[in-house]
Protein backbone atom coordinates (compact mmCIF):
# COMPACT_ATOMS: atom_id res chain seq x y z
CA UNK A 1 0.00 0.00 0.00
CA UNK A 2 3.34 2.24 1.09
CA UNK A 3 4.69 1.82 -2.56
CA UNK A 4 1.27 2.31 -4.19
CA UNK A 5 0.27 6.08 -2.87
CA UNK A 6 4.40 6.65 -3.65
CA UNK A 7 3.80 5.60 -7.19
CA UNK A 8 0.93 7.81 -7.13
CA UNK A 9 2.28 11.07 -5.72
CA UNK A 10 5.36 10.63 -7.51
CA UNK A 11 3.37 10.43 -10.91
CA UNK A 12 1.27 13.54 -9.48
CA UNK A 13 4.63 15.79 -8.83
CA UNK A 14 5.44 14.87 -12.59
CA UNK A 15 2.52 15.07 -14.38
CA UNK A 16 2.10 18.88 -12.81
CA UNK A 17 5.71 19.82 -13.38
CA UNK A 18 5.46 19.08 -17.08
CA UNK A 19 2.47 21.10 -17.13
CA UNK A 20 3.69 24.17 -15.52
CA UNK A 21 6.55 23.61 -17.62
CA UNK A 22 5.14 23.25 -20.69
CA UNK A 23 2.16 25.47 -19.80
CA UNK A 24 3.39 28.43 -18.36
CA UNK A 25 6.92 28.05 -20.67
CA UNK A 26 5.54 28.07 -22.99
CA UNK A 27 3.24 31.70 -22.16
CA UNK A 28 6.63 33.22 -20.79
CA UNK A 29 9.48 32.30 -23.69
CA UNK A 30 7.20 31.50 -27.07
CA UNK A 31 4.16 33.58 -26.40
CA UNK A 32 5.68 36.83 -27.67
CA UNK A 33 9.10 35.79 -29.10
CA UNK A 34 9.74 38.68 -31.61
CA UNK A 35 8.08 38.07 -35.22
CA UNK A 36 7.72 34.35 -34.92
CA UNK A 37 5.66 33.86 -31.62
CA UNK A 38 3.14 31.47 -30.96
CA UNK A 39 0.83 34.06 -29.40
CA UNK A 40 -3.03 32.81 -27.75
CA UNK A 41 -3.27 29.83 -29.92
CA UNK A 42 0.04 28.31 -28.91
CA UNK A 43 -0.02 29.03 -25.47
CA UNK A 44 -3.59 27.12 -24.79
CA UNK A 45 -2.36 24.13 -27.30
CA UNK A 46 1.04 24.03 -25.09
CA UNK A 47 -1.35 23.38 -21.69
CA UNK A 48 -3.80 20.85 -23.73
CA UNK A 49 -0.69 19.14 -25.23
CA UNK A 50 1.14 18.69 -21.39
CA UNK A 51 -2.25 17.10 -19.95
CA UNK A 52 -2.42 14.90 -23.33
CA UNK A 53 0.81 13.74 -23.03
CA UNK A 54 0.77 13.00 -19.26
CA UNK A 55 -2.59 11.19 -19.48
CA UNK A 56 -1.10 8.63 -21.10
CA UNK A 57 2.75 8.77 -19.41
CA UNK A 58 1.27 8.09 -16.07
CA UNK A 59 -2.87 8.32 -15.82
CA UNK A 60 -2.47 5.29 -15.10
CA UNK A 61 -0.59 5.09 -12.34
CA UNK A 62 -2.07 7.99 -10.42
CA UNK A 63 -5.53 8.96 -12.48
CA UNK A 64 -4.01 12.07 -13.82
CA UNK A 65 -4.90 14.39 -12.05
CA UNK A 66 -2.18 17.13 -12.28
CA UNK A 67 -4.21 19.55 -10.35
CA UNK A 68 -5.94 20.63 -6.70
CA UNK A 69 -9.60 21.39 -8.52
CA UNK A 70 -9.59 17.92 -10.10
CA UNK A 71 -8.46 15.99 -7.28
CA UNK A 72 -11.32 17.44 -5.60
CA UNK A 73 -13.94 17.63 -8.11
CA UNK A 74 -13.18 13.79 -8.41
CA UNK A 75 -13.47 13.11 -4.44
CA UNK A 76 -16.68 14.97 -4.90
CA UNK A 77 -18.23 12.74 -7.48
CA UNK A 78 -16.88 9.74 -5.52
CA UNK A 79 -13.79 8.81 -7.52
CA UNK A 80 -10.85 9.82 -5.19
CA UNK A 81 -10.31 8.13 -2.25
CA UNK A 82 -10.32 10.07 0.76
CA UNK A 83 -6.58 9.10 1.55
CA UNK A 84 -4.77 10.50 -1.71
CA UNK A 85 -6.47 14.16 -1.43
CA UNK A 86 -3.57 15.61 0.48
CA UNK A 87 -1.05 13.78 -0.72
CA UNK A 88 -2.46 14.61 -4.33
CA UNK A 89 -2.72 18.11 -3.57
CA UNK A 90 0.92 18.35 -1.82
CA UNK A 91 2.37 16.61 -4.55
CA UNK A 92 0.95 19.04 -7.34
CA UNK A 93 1.80 21.93 -5.42
CA UNK A 94 5.17 21.13 -5.22
CA UNK A 95 5.49 20.04 -9.08
CA UNK A 96 4.18 23.09 -9.81
CA UNK A 97 6.49 24.97 -7.69
CA UNK A 98 9.59 23.46 -8.86
CA UNK A 99 8.68 23.63 -12.48
CA UNK A 100 8.22 27.37 -11.95
CA UNK A 101 11.55 27.59 -10.47
CA UNK A 102 13.07 25.52 -12.91
CA UNK A 103 11.41 28.14 -15.32
CA UNK A 104 13.04 31.11 -13.43
CA UNK A 105 16.27 29.69 -13.57
CA UNK A 106 16.09 29.46 -17.56
CA UNK A 107 14.36 32.76 -18.26
CA UNK A 108 16.74 34.51 -15.94
CA UNK A 109 19.62 33.35 -18.06
CA UNK A 110 18.84 36.30 -20.33
CA UNK A 111 20.48 39.22 -19.77
CA UNK A 112 17.67 41.58 -20.05
CA UNK A 113 15.35 39.43 -18.62
CA UNK A 114 12.21 41.03 -16.69
CA UNK A 115 10.21 38.66 -15.28
CA UNK A 116 6.79 40.78 -15.82
CA UNK A 117 3.43 38.83 -14.41
CA UNK A 118 5.61 35.14 -15.55
CA UNK A 119 2.48 33.88 -16.59
CA UNK A 120 1.13 34.66 -13.07
CA UNK A 121 -3.02 34.77 -13.13
CA UNK A 122 -4.49 37.81 -11.84
CA UNK A 123 -7.98 39.88 -12.03
CA UNK A 124 -8.79 43.65 -12.60
CA UNK A 125 -5.04 45.70 -12.92
CA UNK A 126 -3.86 42.16 -13.20
CA UNK A 127 -5.99 40.26 -15.41
CA UNK A 128 -4.77 40.89 -19.18
CA UNK A 129 -7.76 42.32 -20.25
CA UNK A 130 -8.28 43.94 -17.29
CA UNK A 131 -11.66 42.17 -16.31
CA UNK A 132 -13.33 42.85 -13.00
CA UNK A 133 -12.76 40.46 -9.81
CA UNK A 134 -16.63 38.98 -10.64
CA UNK A 135 -16.12 38.39 -13.80
CA UNK A 136 -12.78 36.86 -13.72
CA UNK A 137 -13.65 34.56 -10.86
CA UNK A 138 -17.06 33.55 -12.93
CA UNK A 139 -15.20 32.68 -15.55
CA UNK A 140 -12.24 29.82 -13.43
CA UNK A 141 -15.79 28.31 -11.77
CA UNK A 142 -17.35 28.03 -15.12
CA UNK A 143 -14.13 26.63 -16.78
CA UNK A 144 -13.61 23.98 -14.23
CA UNK A 145 -17.02 23.00 -13.89
CA UNK A 146 -17.18 21.90 -17.03
CA UNK A 147 -13.35 20.59 -17.65
CA UNK A 148 -14.63 18.31 -14.81
CA UNK A 149 -17.38 17.54 -16.55
CA UNK A 150 -15.21 16.47 -19.38
CA UNK A 151 -13.10 14.35 -17.02
CA UNK A 152 -15.68 12.39 -15.41
CA UNK A 153 -17.86 11.97 -18.50
CA UNK A 154 -14.67 10.80 -20.58
CA UNK A 155 -13.40 8.28 -17.70
CA UNK A 156 -16.85 6.96 -16.70
CA UNK A 157 -17.71 3.76 -17.77
CA UNK A 158 -19.26 3.27 -21.31
CA UNK A 159 -17.30 5.98 -22.59
CA UNK A 160 -14.31 5.09 -25.63
CA UNK A 161 -12.07 3.13 -23.92
CA UNK A 162 -8.66 4.27 -23.73
CA UNK A 163 -9.28 7.59 -25.63
CA UNK A 164 -10.33 10.01 -22.48
CA UNK A 165 -6.78 12.16 -22.53
CA UNK A 166 -7.50 13.50 -26.04
CA UNK A 167 -10.92 15.36 -24.81
CA UNK A 168 -9.99 15.83 -21.73
CA UNK A 169 -6.43 17.69 -23.33
CA UNK A 170 -8.66 19.54 -25.83
CA UNK A 171 -11.17 20.59 -23.22
CA UNK A 172 -8.24 22.52 -21.57
CA UNK A 173 -6.65 24.04 -24.55
CA UNK A 174 -10.68 25.22 -25.27
CA UNK A 175 -10.79 26.61 -21.92
CA UNK A 176 -6.98 28.31 -22.89
CA UNK A 177 -8.67 29.98 -25.66
CA UNK A 178 -11.64 31.54 -23.99
CA UNK A 179 -10.25 32.36 -20.55
CA UNK A 180 -6.71 33.92 -21.54
CA UNK A 181 -7.91 37.13 -21.71
CA UNK A 182 -9.61 37.51 -18.56
CA UNK A 183 -7.48 35.87 -16.03
CA UNK A 184 -4.39 34.25 -18.09
CA UNK A 185 -6.27 30.85 -17.50
CA UNK A 186 -5.60 28.98 -14.07
CA UNK A 187 -8.41 26.40 -12.94
CA UNK A 188 -5.49 24.92 -11.43
CA UNK A 189 -4.60 26.47 -7.80
CA UNK A 190 -1.36 24.65 -7.84
CA UNK A 191 -0.53 26.30 -11.43
CA UNK A 192 -1.60 29.52 -10.21
CA UNK A 193 0.25 29.34 -6.91
CA UNK A 194 3.50 28.49 -8.39
CA UNK A 195 3.35 31.18 -10.66
CA UNK A 196 2.51 33.72 -8.63
CA UNK A 197 5.32 33.05 -5.99
CA UNK A 198 7.38 34.11 -8.83
CA UNK A 199 5.83 37.21 -10.13
CA UNK A 200 5.81 39.07 -7.00
CA UNK A 201 3.42 40.18 -3.97
CA UNK A 202 0.74 41.61 -5.54
CA UNK A 203 -0.31 38.03 -7.71
CA UNK A 204 0.22 36.33 -4.23
CA UNK A 205 -2.24 38.63 -2.79
CA UNK A 206 -4.52 37.38 -5.36
CA UNK A 207 -4.18 33.37 -5.21
CA UNK A 208 -7.10 33.22 -2.91
CA UNK A 209 -9.33 33.39 -5.91
CA UNK A 210 -7.33 30.96 -7.89
CA UNK A 211 -7.82 28.35 -5.36
CA UNK A 212 -11.56 29.05 -4.53
CA UNK A 213 -13.30 29.64 -8.38
CA UNK A 214 -11.30 26.37 -9.34
CA UNK A 215 -12.28 24.38 -6.39
CA UNK A 216 -15.90 25.38 -6.13
CA UNK A 217 -16.46 24.86 -10.26
CA UNK A 218 -14.92 21.02 -9.93
CA UNK A 219 -16.85 20.27 -6.72
CA UNK A 220 -20.32 21.04 -8.00
CA UNK A 221 -18.61 19.52 -10.98
CA UNK A 222 -18.30 16.39 -8.90
CA UNK A 223 -21.96 16.28 -7.68
CA UNK A 224 -23.32 17.09 -10.62
CA UNK A 225 -21.82 14.05 -12.36
CA UNK A 226 -23.37 11.64 -9.48
CA UNK A 227 -27.00 13.04 -10.93
CA UNK A 228 -25.99 12.83 -14.30
CA UNK A 229 -24.75 9.52 -14.57
CA UNK A 230 -25.88 5.81 -13.21
CA UNK A 231 -23.79 5.02 -10.39
CA UNK A 232 -22.54 1.68 -12.01
CA UNK A 233 -21.00 3.84 -14.37
CA UNK A 234 -18.87 6.05 -11.38
CA UNK A 235 -16.81 3.09 -11.03
CA UNK A 236 -13.27 2.25 -10.69
CA UNK A 237 -11.26 2.28 -14.34
CA UNK A 238 -7.45 2.40 -14.98
CA UNK A 239 -7.06 6.15 -14.06
CA UNK A 240 -9.85 6.69 -11.54
CA UNK A 241 -11.06 4.97 -8.42
CA UNK A 242 -14.16 4.63 -6.57
CA UNK A 243 -14.47 6.51 -3.42
CA UNK A 244 -15.54 4.84 0.00
CA UNK A 245 -17.13 6.16 3.39
CA UNK A 246 -14.02 4.68 4.97
CA UNK A 247 -11.19 4.98 2.14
Amino acid sequence: MHNDLTRRVVAEFFGTFWLVFGGCGAAIFAAAYPDLGIGFMGVALAFGLTVLSMAYAVGHVSGGHFNPAVTLGLWAANRCANKHVLPYISAQVLGAIIAAAVLWSIASGKPDFVPGGFAANGYGELSPGKYTLAACFSAEVVATFFFLLIIVGTTSKGAATGFAGIPIGLALTLIHLVTIPITNTSVNPARSTSQALFAGSDYVGQLWLFWLAPILGAIVAGIATRLIYEPETLVATTIVEERSVSA
